[in-house]
Formats: C-alpha cells, structure tokens, sequence
C-alpha cells in the first residue's frame, strides 16, 4: 500500500498559492498570527516543501531559509499526528544536507518542543515571544 501523501520540493513564485492553502489557516487563522508577519523577505530566497494529499491537496508545509534555519511547518488540523510533519522535517534536513550544511536552527512552538526533540533538535536559551506565541531556540548539528 502506497503512502497517503508524498513530499515534493515546491517552487515559491509557482506553488505559492498551494503554500498559502497550509500556513494561513494554520498561522494566520488558527494561532492569529498576523498576516504581515506570516510572510516575510525570506520566503522568495527560501527552499520550501510541501506534503500533498493523494489527491494532490497541499496537506503541509515547511522551509529552510539561507539563513540556515528551518520555519514555516505547518501541517492542517486534519492530517496531524499521521506522520506529515516528520517527513516535511525529514526532507528539510535532506536539502540542509545536500547545501553541505553543519547546523540548522530554528524556533519551537513551546506545544512542538517535543516533536522536534524527537527528531534530534536540542532548545537552548529562555523562553521568547513571537507573533504573541511562547518559542524556544533549538538546534540539529547535522
């Protein structure tokens, strides 16, 4: 049996509105981050993927940005906790890989320190505020 979703890698000028299918009713309308601060000058120069449905449905997404740090994952309420959110952060870490990259970092929701524990990240600093949601800073050396 076939998986129910697969990853690609998505282009962002192309797959955009596909992007905004996930992270504005996650970000945008479930947590109230502000749409201003949703987007941002990253997101043209970032590496984005995407977990599409099998019917080709955006299910997930997530990005890594030149600046080394993964963000934007975000998987929508009805496909969560079915393993989506591993395998966008799995191929994330692929493309850190191949760009030959020794670290990657990135700030946790407080509610998904544990997921990103699991998959090898470790927080370090206090607590922060961003977009009105507690964070922490955490990383993977690859």
């Amino acid at each position: 049996m076939s998986a129910p979703f697969r990853i690609v890698d998505a282009d962002y000028a192309a797959d955009l509105e596909r992007l905004r299918a996930v992270r504005e009713p996650v970000f945008v309308r479930e947590q109230q981050v502000p749409i201003e601060l949703e987007w941002d000058e990253l997101d043209p120069l970032s590496r984005h993927v995407l977990a599409l449905d099998v019917d080709g449905r955006p299910i997930a997404t997530g990005r890594l940005t030149p600046e080394h740090k993964i963000g934007r994952m975000a998987v929508v309420a009805d496909w969560r906790g079915r393993g989506v959110g591993a395998a966008v952060l799995q191929r994330l870490l692929a493309i850190a890989r191949e760009q030959r990259l020794v670290a990657v970092e990135l700030h946790a929701q407080e509610s998904a320190i544990d997921f990103y524990a699991r998959c090898g990240f470790q927080a370090y600093g206090e607590p922060f505020d961003e977009a009105g949601i507690r964070h922490r800073h955490m990383r993977l050396v690859l």
